[in-house]
């Protein structure tokens, strides 16, 4: 009796130890759950706060399915259709000319009698043979000649989206549901006539051209970071530096694009004498703009 008291006696002191090193163990728990999967400051969670359950996974953030829907995407654009039916018929044509000069040698061959004995009939069938394909080869030159007149279409498809988990996915996610929005408040904007077209049109043109420079900014935000996922360890702060740095300058764009569709937003609503201040500030949206896609560009 006395040693089995002894023995639950130094249990429970082992116990009560291990009880009070606990937060020591969670927050060793918490380092290196951060050092695998590190969040930022402020989503850190207290080391002994039960985490929030995981987010569902959908397909579009797996890479795997992402990389396959961009290529899909790219490969029904309009554009690359009207590139592989050029690629086709040029083809085509130079199949039926070699197949045409095929069929001349062979009636030259075989009338003048370099292969035997010259019969008509062999002649006369090289001959068709050339008729017929050389036909085919003007229809296919005529085809190919049809379609590099046509003027290249302009993709209706929205651009790709950085990959998941890159720096730059949500801003061009956000980018994407302003440029709607921009559109049908510009729409409204040039329906009430409110505004000269002249400067409905500049607006949708700074606005497209700074979209396309912002877009320029999340692809090099991508290239730097599979520089960083590539480079030494002793590198990679120095990289996640200049990522946090061109993340920023894309939060600044972002905010003057939506300064922009604020302004037209407020020009369709105003009325009176409030109009005149609302083309004031629509017309200061667009040189802001003007001036960061000029920015954007010297810096790309």
């Amino acid at each position: 009796m006395t040693s089995g008291r002894r023995d639950f006696g130094e249990f429970s002191a082992r116990l009560e130890k291990h009880l009070e090193r606990l937060p020591d163990y969670a927050q060793r728990a918490q380092a290196k759950l951060e050092r695998y999967f590190p969040q930022d400051d402020r989503q850190r969670a207290h080391p002994l706060r039960r985490p929030a359950p995981p987010r569902p996974v959908s397909l579009t953030d797996v890479p795997v399915f992402a990389e396959a829907r961009a290529r899909w995407t790219r490969w029904n654009e309009p554009a690359a259709k009207l590139e592989r039916r050029k690629r086709r018929a040029s083809r085509a044509m130079t199949l039926w000319i070699v197949l045409t000069l095929l069929c001349g040698l062979y009636a030259v061959v075989m009338g003048l009698g370099l292969a035997g004995p010259a019969t008509v009939s062999e002649a006369f069938v090289g001959v068709a043979g050339g008729i017929v394909f050389a036909a085919l080869g003007v229809r296919s030159g005529l085809r190919l000649r049809q379609l590099n007149r046509t003027p290249l279409p302009v993709s209706t498809a929205p651009p790709p989206l950085p990959q998941p988990g890159s720096a730059a996915r949500q801003p061009m996610e956000r980018l994407a549901e302003c440029e709607a929005s921009l559109v049908e408040v510009l729409r409204q904007l040039a329906a009430s006539a409110l505004v000269s077209e002249e400067s409905v049109a500049e607006a949708r043109s700074t606005a497209a051209e700074a979209a396309a420079a912002l877009r320029t900014l999340a692809a090099r935000i991508e290239a730097i970071e599979r520089a960083r996922d590539a480079a030494p360890a002793g590198d990679r702060n120095a990289l996640d530096s200049a990522i946090a740095t061109l993340r920023d300058q894309l939060e600044d764009g972002l905010e003057d694009y939506r300064a922009l569709i604020a302004a037209a937003g407020h020009a369709v609503a105003a009325g009176g004498s409030g109009l005149h201040q609302s083309k004031t500030a629509l017309t200061d949206a667009t040189d802001r703009l003007a001036g960061l896609a000029i920015a954007l560009r010297e810096v790309s």
